[in-house]
């Protein structure tokens, strides 16, 4: 979360955007953007939570906390009767906290800083007022330097991966819009597209982790997975354990298509541009976090699968690899060609002997079946 923090505070992008898993330190990072904002360029600020009681059940005793222990900023908070759950007055500027359900409260100040928190829980259209995003962006039309930061773990995406010529990096490629029902996945696409990069402690290769470099035993149980599961390089087949993942996060980098990068001296050099776009998206995935053991993950995993209820298993898949989850299987899907390799001379009409059973499978649409 360190690139996007730092990019937010930055400025110069319109938005930027951040996809990782559960327990990544998003939240974390939405609060440090929020007091170095207030202690270094005071401007007014909103923040927009998934819920009404997230807002004043947790977010909100976080904020002051925040503002109690930085030394900078307690005496620049305005106490008493002017201080309320979603309205703090801080160094001379408004902090707003409001929730994807008020088209008020998303609507009532200006702001030179907005930071949408869990984008995919929030609804489409907040009581006929139009998209969150678009509520907000609204309000930071009169700043010239207005940033929107956005985090969110994914939801339901038909996601494929491509292997990158520059880097020989393999990232996720952009997916139709009819493929994804993730919002947060749609605004990440439109953007630069980063990912973040691990070397290989074996090969020193860079390679982007993700769900399918998790391995454990065969057969295993949730709790063998637990205690025995690796991550294996995609270059070289090399083993690293959990000990390895600081090492690897700390040589990490935020890498895109049509950038490269290596390890010189012990540090990652990345070279190249991005695609010029007015998003900095980046994504993560749950495995990088210092927070969560791969072991847990891959438990998480398997006892979801266990339980052969697909929205379970698309909890793990979201919250706790930041991947975002389709039925068919995502990058697993066989290309056309391997389909039609396998065709037989079967005839309209004929049930072949050699069947046992006869399958429909129908689309089913709003008001039809096709």
């Amino acid at each position: 979360m360190l690139p996007w923090s730092a990019a937010v505070h930055a400025g110069g992008y319109r938005r930027v955007v951040a996809v990782t898993a559960a327990q990544s330190g998003k939240t974390d990072s939405m609060l440090d953007v929020i007091g170095a904002r207030l202690d270094q360029r005071p401007a007014p600020i909103i923040y927009v939570g998934p819920t009404k009681e997230f807002l004043t059940d947790q977010f909100e005793p976080r904020l002051m906390a925040l503002l109690d222990e930085a030394q900078t900023l307690k005496d620049k908070v305005v106490r008493g009767r002017r201080m309320k759950k979603t309205l703090k007055h801080v160094a001379g500027v408004r902090v707003r906290l409001a929730h994807a359900g008020s088209s008020s409260a998303l609507k009532s100040d200006p702001a030179a800083l907005a930071l949408i928190d869990e984008f995919d829980e929030m609804m489409a259209n907040v009581k006929g007022q139009g998209d969150v995003l678009g509520l907000v962006e609204a309000r930071g039309e009169t700043y010239a330097d207005f940033v929107t930061a956005i985090t969110s773990t994914p939801s339901r995406g038909l996601v494929e991966t491509e292997l990158d010529p520059a880097s020989g990096l393999e990232f996720w490629s952009k997916a139709t819009v009819d493929d994804l029902e993730s919002p947060i996945w749609k605004l990440w696409q439109e953007g630069t597209r980063h990912h973040w990069a691990w070397p290989c402690r074996h090969c020193s290769e860079f390679f982007v982790p993700r769900f399918r470099q998790l391995r454990w035993p065969d057969r295993a149980t949730p709790t063998q997975a637990k205690r025995d599961a690796v991550l294996v390089c995609p270059h070289c087949g090399g083993i690293h354990g959990e000990p390895d993942k600081a090492w690897m996060n700390e040589r990490g980098a935020m890498v895109a298509p049509g950038q490269t990068v290596a390890l010189v001296d012990g540090r990652p050099v990345v070279t190249g541009a991005p695609e010029e776009s007015p998003t900095l998206s980046m994504w993560t995935s749950g495995l990088c976090s210092p927070f969560v053991t791969w072991g847990q993950r891959a438990e998480t995993y398997l006892t979801a699968l266990q339980s052969g209820d697909q929205n379970r298993i698309q909890t793990a898949m979201n919250a706790a690899f930041g991947e975002c989850y389709s039925l068919t299987g995502g990058g697993d899907v066989p290309e056309w060609q391997e389909i039609m390799e396998r065709r037989q001379p079967f005839r309209p009409g004929e049930v072949p002997t050699a069947g046992l059973r006869l399958v429909m499978g129908v689309d089913v649409q709003k008001f039809s079946l096709v």
